[in-house]
Order: C-alpha cells, then sequence, then structure tokens
C-alpha cells in the first residue's frame, strides 16, 4: 500500500558491506525439530541437499550424507522457507534509510523525532513515515501545525504507517500550490481546519499533489535502498517475498542485481499500473533462475481503513459523513483485467473495506466471463488475487472459492487494528472482518504477508497474530471474533505452500520434499508447540536459499 512518491527521498546511504549471498553448496542439516509442511510426513531427522535441491528429507537411517558438509541445527526448529506474500521492497529499505516514526506513542515523541532529524538533515526536504495515531493520548492526525513546530521552514512529508495519507508542512502546501480552493482528485481528499484551509493531510490520491516536492533518488540510492530492504528480511528469516507495488521502472535493476548476486532471497514481483501495458505485451519475466519474478500487476480499488479511505457500503460507524473512497472505476479496470487473462498475468487488486472488495469480486467476475479459458494461456488456472481481503461480507466467501480468488491477507494488521476498527465498522462488520479461518475453512488459499513497512514486517509477529490474534501485549478486546484464529499447521501453510501457490511456484518451493528447492527458514523456537504468547520473543537462527546460506546467527 505504500505509494512510490514517498520512497523516492534520495538519502546518504551508508556502504552496505556484509555479502548478500554465499556460494552454493551441498549440506545435510540436523540437530534439531525438522517439520516439513507434507501433512504425509510432518517431520524429518535429516534433510540433505546437493545443488541447491532437496534430495532426502526422512529419517536419518539411509540418508546419503558422506562427504557432505554438516549444518548443525544446534536445537533450532527448521521449517520450509517462509515468504512473505505481501510487502513494499522498496518501502522497508527507505525505512532504513530514512526519518522512521515507527512506534511513536504520541504527537509529542513524533515531533521530537521529527526536530532531532532536522537537526542533523539541515538541508532539502525531509520525509519519512510510520506514524499512527490510534494508540496516541491526543487521539488525532498529525497536522501542518504540528510539523511546522517541529521543523520550522521546512518542507516536510510524513506519511501515516499504511501509506495511504501523508501529512505535510505549511512551506510543503504552499511549494506544491495546494490551497482552500484546491479539488481534490478522484479517490482522495483534502482534510481542512474548522476555517476551512488545509491542515495537511492528503489521504491517498491527494498525495500525488505534492509529489513534485520529493527529492528523485538516482540508481546508486534506489539500490542501496534494496540491499537494505534485502539484508533486513534475510535476517528475519523470510526467504521469499512477493513485492507489491514494485515500481515498473526499478524491474530491470532489480533482475541486474539478481544477474550480480546482490539478490539473496526469491523475489515475486506485482508491479505498478503504469507498467501493466508493458507487461502484458512483453509477457512474463524471469531471471537469474526464478530470483526475479515478473508476471503480476498491482491495482487498487480503494484505500485504508486506518484513514477511513476503504470503500465500505455503509458509513463510517465513527465518521457518518463519510464511506470512504474508490480509487477506481469498472471501466478503467476492465481492459486491464481482460488484457491480463489474455496474456498470462496474474491481477492482484488492493481491497480493504466490504464495497471494495464486493466491487473487485464483481470485476473479477466479469473479466473471467469476457475472456473464455480457450482464450487465455493459464486456461482456468489464473490464480488472481485480492491483496488484503481485510473487510468482507460474509454472504462474499463463497466468491472466494467459486471463481476462485486468492485471499492475500496480513495477519497483523488484525493485531494492529483491534484498537480502531471496531469504532470504524461497528460491531456487525467485524463478522466479515480479518476473515482468514472462516476463508481457509473454505477451501479458500489465504497467502499470508506482512505489508511491511506498513507493519514491522516479522514472520514472527505474523505467525503470532494468526494463531492468537492478541496484540502483542496480549490485549484482545471484546468479542473481537477469536474463531476466526487458525491452528498452526494453517498459519505454517500461510507462509509457506501458499505464497508459493499464489506465485505459481507450489512444485518448487513451499514444502520440505525431494526435489523441491533448498529454501528453509530455521526459528530458534517451534512455532507448532511453544506457547504463542512466546512466538514474538523468538529470532531466526539461519535463512538458506536454494542452497546458500544468507543468514547464520547460530
Amino acid at each position: 500500500m505504500t505509494r512510490s512518491l514517498l520512497l523516492a527521498a534520495l538519502v546518504a546511504a551508508a556502504p552496505f558491506s556484509a555479502p548478500l549471498s554465499a556460494p552454493a553448496q551441498d549440506m545435510v542439516l540436523r540437530g534439531g525439530t525438522i517439520h516439513t509442511g507434507v501433512e504425509a510426513a510432518p517431520t524429518a531427522e535429516v534433510v540433505v541437499v546437493r545443488d541447491g535441491r532437496i534430495v532426502w528429507a526422512g529419517p536419518a537411517a539411509g540418508a546419503p550424507v558422506e562427504g557432505l558438509p554438516l549444518v548443525e541445527l544446534n536445537g533450532a526448529t527448521l521449517f520450509p522457507g517462509f515468504t512473505d506474500a505481501h510487502a513494499h521492497l522498496d518501502g522497508i529499505g527507505w525505512r532504513e534509510l530514512t526519518l522512521n516514526l515507527e512506534g511513536s506513542a504520541s504527537v509529542a515523541e513524533a515531533m521530537a523525532r521529527l526536530s532531532t532529524w532536522a537537526a542533523s538533515q539541515p538541508e532539502g526536504p525531509i520525509v519519512g513515515r510510520g506514524w499512527i495515531e490510534t494508540h496516541w493520548p491526543e487521539g488525532r492526525f498529525l497536522t501542518r501545525q504540528d510539523l511546522d513546530a517541529a521543523a520550522p521552514g521546512r518542507i516536510v512529508l510524513l506519511a501515516r504507517a499504511d501509506g495511504h495519507a501523508v501529512v505535510a508542512s505549511s512551506p510543503a502546501l504552499v511549494a506544491a500550490g495546494v490551497t482552500a480552493a484546491t479539488e481534490a482528485p478522484f479517490g482522495g481528499e483534502i482534510l481542512k481546519d474548522e476555517a476551512g484551509q488545509p491542515n495537511g493531510m492528503l489521504i491517498d490520491t491527494a498525495e500525488n499533489l505534492v509529489a513534485g516536492l520529493m527529492p528523485q533518488a538516482g540508481a546508486a540510492a534506489t539500490r542501496e535502498a534494496y540491499r537494505a530492504g534485502l539484508s533486513v528480511y534475510a535476517r528475519y528469516g523470510w526467504t521469499g517475498i512477493h513485492f507489491m507495488s514494485a515500481p515498473w521502472r526499478d524491474i530491470p535493476l532489480l533482475e541486474q542485481m539478481a544477474e550480480a548476486g546482490e539478490v539473496p532471497l526469491k523475489v515475486y514481483n506485482s508491479i505498478t499500473p503504469d507498467g501493466a501495458m508493458a507487461l502484458i505485451a512483453g509477457g512474463p519475466r524471469d531471471v537469474a533462475d526464478g530470483r526475479i519474478i515478473t508476471r503480476a500487476v498491482k491495482l487498487f480499488a480503494d484505500g485504508a481503513l486506518g484513514s477511513r479511505g476503504a470503500a465500505l457500503y455503509e458509513p463510517y460507524a465513527d465518521a457518518p459523513r463519510t464511506s470512504g473512497l474508490m480509487q477506481t472505476t469498472p471501466e478503467a479496470m476492465r481492459p486491464i483485467y481482460q488484457a491480463g487473462l489474455r496474456a498470462g498475468i496474474q491481477m492482484a487488486t488492493h481491497a480493504i473495506g466490504d464495497r471494495g472488495n464486493g466491487s473487485v469480486i464483481d470485476w473479477y467476475e466479469e473479466a473471467l466471463a469476457a475472456v473464455p479459458p480457450a482464450e487465455r494461456p493459464n486456461g482456468t488456472d489464473v490464480r488472481w488475487r485480492i491483496e488484503h481481503a481485510q473487510v468482507l461480507r460474509p454472504s462474499e466467501y463463497a466468491a472466494f472459492h467459486t471463481l476462485p480468488i486468492i485471499a492475500s491477507m496480513q495477519p497483523s494488521h488484525a493485531i494492529g487494528d483491534l484498537h480502531f476498527a471496531p469504532a470504524r465498522l461497528g460491531d456487525a462488520r467485524l463478522d466479515g472482518a480479518y476473515a482468514w479461518r472462516s476463508l481457509a475453512e473454505r477451501g479458500v488459499i489465504v497467502a499470508g504477508g506482512s505489508d511491511a513497512p506498513v507493519e514491522r514486517g516479522d514472520p514472527l509477529i505474523e505467525f503470532y497474530a494468526a494463531v492468537a490474534r492478541r496484540d502483542l501485549e496480549g490485549f484482545q478486546g471484546p468479542d473481537w471474533r477469536p474463531q476466526e484464529a487458525v491452528d498452526r499447521l494453517t498459519a505454517l501453510r500461510m507462509f509457506t505452500l501458499w505464497p508459493a501457490y499464489a506465485s505459481f511456484r507450489e512444485a518448487e518451493l513451499g514444502t520440505i520434499q525431494v526435489g523441491k528447492r533448498a529454501d528453509f527458514t530455521a526459528f530458534d523456537i517451534d512455532l507448532m508447540t511453544v506457547p504463542a504468547e512466546r512466538i514474538p520473543a523468538g529470532r531466526a537462527i539461519l535463512t538458506i536459499v536454494d542452497g546458500r546460506i544468507v543468514h547464520d546467527a547460530r
């Protein structure tokens, strides 16, 4: 859900010194619990790897280990490689390199961080992200007056954590020509104060009004941001990432990095809409033995719940004047969807509100009816996705199974949103909110992700959220639909096998089986047995991709 205009700041980044990947090696993994993700053979004593592929997963007796180097787990627990099915690789990297307001406990704390950053960066625009007001004692969004006081005279642009709103300082609004008379673009909103003047908050497409103020990052800085993001994700234990809203202009750079051995993880790109027709015309792209695959387009139906941009059928319970914002029209989507079907390009459409999701379901159904399977390279196996599928009407669960649609969902949203979603939605609409279990039990593929940098991007937090449905302090709140928490095997599939399926790679990823690629994640806790409250305190011990150790904390 990030906006590229908020990630394009030129920063002075220190060179990345650690190698991003080690040479591929044959190996024998042993010395800890090994969960294969295979129902018929759920555990193994030993895994043997040759040339980046699994050649043995089973008992120690009979394993072909002679002459192979040992990788001792030292009591850690090994899983199939964890894949984040929805994250923003560029934003993860820029979060490491720009002003990060994540975790700010109040307006005062966020502005203190801004003042400190402004003092250390005395020239040029200031950009950052990560603030969220739902826990703040002030109980409100940031305003331009807050920014003006913390960084006087400076152009400041600070994105809310969800990436669907930005607060701009007064100098930024003046420089962009935003006044009381400025009309918000379709799909956006300019919030105003009691005097009718812009208060600095620009929602969804209104963010583009300040796009011209952003310093443009050169290729070197962009490369450094990607390197930083990939490094962080390897340390967290991810072996792959579905890069949502991957900038079309950056695809050649990512491919060059992969060919140069600078991409330690598997990256599956769902590109920005500006490249949709070019990708459709050229077809799917696959480089460096599948290290970078580009075969999907990310589109937007509505906005986000926190900034009241998610499109609802009925008004917000805590803001009856609005029902949210649709970001597009069926007329705009129809030609992209139909052309994508004919070219074998996957569609991944952002939808959060019930009206946003209902609209996408209707549009998908219409496109599938308009383009017969005989005219599609993939026939009936198109694997289209809805990104977030956050608030549904229970009557629409069936459409995810029958069309079918992959539900690409982020469990950590539920453990953050539980502090404000009941107020936004009212109790009745919570029946279809964050409904992982209801969908999975109907046979829907629920691909688990994090939406980082909207959330932290830690696989242990995501797994915990899926099985506990409580915040990190253990709070759940009254009737937060605890029955939608999933069992641990389902959670494991959400971050292993189902992301593999969602990227057309279940034949080679997602489980520890002979013939599949040697992608593994090892944690210092056993996610299948440890008490749920201890899961977030764990850490990744080992990350292996195609038989290469890309993170080792043993």
